[in-house]
């Protein structure tokens, strides 16, 4: 059962992949992210991340990142997106997607990952950056790690800068290290080849 619903995630993921143009030959696509506090480029990892990079893809491409929120800030831990709109409403979202946390990309310094609840496969279409060294969030002989799928290849200084903002706990919502200032993320675009 478990093989016959990983083959269908894989085979829906794939059969998105070929419905848009998402660069499915290029192994390492890029990304800009043009956020109010600048642009961030991040470099994408398809060969150890296949599936991670598919979805990520597939919400840029359909513009689901644009006009979103930064709404999670930890100074020295991550900084989160991509769920809420600036009315702090939570956007659609697909299908989760298999865990790729052993691909052998750690959780280090200017790396992007998927966010998830507990369940190892829950992650849909929030995304963090690590802005410290978070090799506990890798997997180990005993459980799931955080699947990282890319890294920061510019704008590494505008991300330290993110870190370090204000933050709130969010009254609407009851979340804690919610920027007080909105730090939006106004569109993302996946570059050319």
């Amino acid at each position: 059962m478990k093989r016959w619903i990983l083959s269908l995630i894989i085979l829906s993921v794939s059969s998105l992949a070929h419905a848009i143009d998402i660069q499915s030959d290029t192994i390492y696509p890029k990304v800009e992210l043009d956020t109010t506090m600048g642009k961030i480029i991040v470099e994408l990892d398809r060969k150890r991340a296949p599936i991670t990079v598919d979805n990520f893809l597939t919400y840029v491409v359909k513009g689901h990142y644009d006009n979103t929120l930064f709404h999670r800030v930890i100074p020295e831990f991550v900084v989160q997106g991509g769920g809420l709109n600036p009315k702090l409403e939570e956007k659609p979202f697909g299908e989760p997607i298999i865990n790729e946390s052993g691909n052998g990309l750690s959780n280090g310094l200017g790396t992007i990952a998927m966010a998830r609840e507990d369940d190892p496969h829950s992650a849909t279409a929030q995304f963090y950056f690590n802005v410290g060294d978070n090799k506990r969030l890798d997997p180990s002989k005993r459980r799931w790690g955080y699947a990282v799928f890319g890294e920061v290849v510019e704008g590494m200084e505008i991300l330290e800068a993110m870190s370090l903002v204000e933050t709130q706990i969010n009254t609407k919502l009851g979340w804690p290290d919610f920027p007080v200032n909105d730090i939006i993320l106004k569109k993302a675009t996946l570059l050319p080849r």
